[in-house]
């Protein structure tokens, strides 16, 4: 095993799948959402930064071949795995992240049956759409995260009903909270819209693969 720059990248991208469930497990709110995304938003650099380095400088191995589409793969899945326990919008969220895990593992039981066969199949651009369509639509999920708990911290010691309304847009807080308000809100519907296309595009991209795979599983 060669540990050129772009390999360790990969390896620091696959760890970091994990190591976004340990600050959730182990940190309290809002500090495990700003730790959360500041690990997936920098993983997510890096699936760029290794392919570009290795094409760049020539540093292309079987091994960075190999784990790049599992480290992928692992920090969207494990990713989807923490907002389903620990966001708000979970019950929004469980249908679009189960078909995005669906086709992550159909496609990935095809390509181990294909074997060399497989590596014929070439990743498109819609492929790659596709993951970063993932990839955006869960930084702003957990970006949600953290304006759900400042929003919260802002609102601490409040009357509820007054809370209530400003939520509700009936009144007009001195302290700017109505921005804070917004924000939470664009967030939320936002986000979830981001993981239904994600979720989308990864179902067009997986009946694509299929397609293409077919004639090799004749017989």
């Amino acid at each position: 095993m060669i540990w050129t720059l772009p390999n360790i990248l990969t390896v620091l991208r696959l760890l970091a799948a994990p190591a976004l469930v340990v600050v959730f497990v182990f940190l309290p709110r809002p500090a495990a959402d700003w730790a959360g995304l500041t690990i997936f938003v920098g993983a997510s650099a890096t699936d760029y930064i290794d392919g570009w380095m290795a094409r760049a400088w020539e540093q292309q191995s079987k091994l960075g071949t190999m784990l790049d589409p599992i480290a992928d793969k692992a920090m969207v899945v494990i990713a989807l795995m923490v907002l389903a326990a620990y966001s708000d919008l979970a019950l929004h969220l469980v249908l679009p992240a189960g078909l995005i895990l669906f086709r992550e593992v159909f496609v990935s039981g095809m390509r181990e049956f294909l074997g060399e066969v497989a590596g014929t199949l070439k990743v498109t651009r819609l492929a790659k759409w596709k993951t970063a369509s993932q990839m955006v639509a869960i930084a702003v999920l957990l970006a949600h995260g953290i304006l759900q708990y400042s929003l919260g911290d802002a609102v601490f010691g409040m009357d509820q009903s007054v809370v209530d309304e400003i939520l509700s847009g009936a009144v007009e807080d001195e302290s700017g909270l109505n921005w804070r308000v917004a924000a939470v809100d664009w967030s939320s519907w936002g986000g979830i819209a981001l993981l239904w296309l994600a979720a989308v595009l990864t179902c067009i991209t997986g009946a694509d693969y299929f397609l293409k795979a077919r004639p090799h599983l004749r017989g």
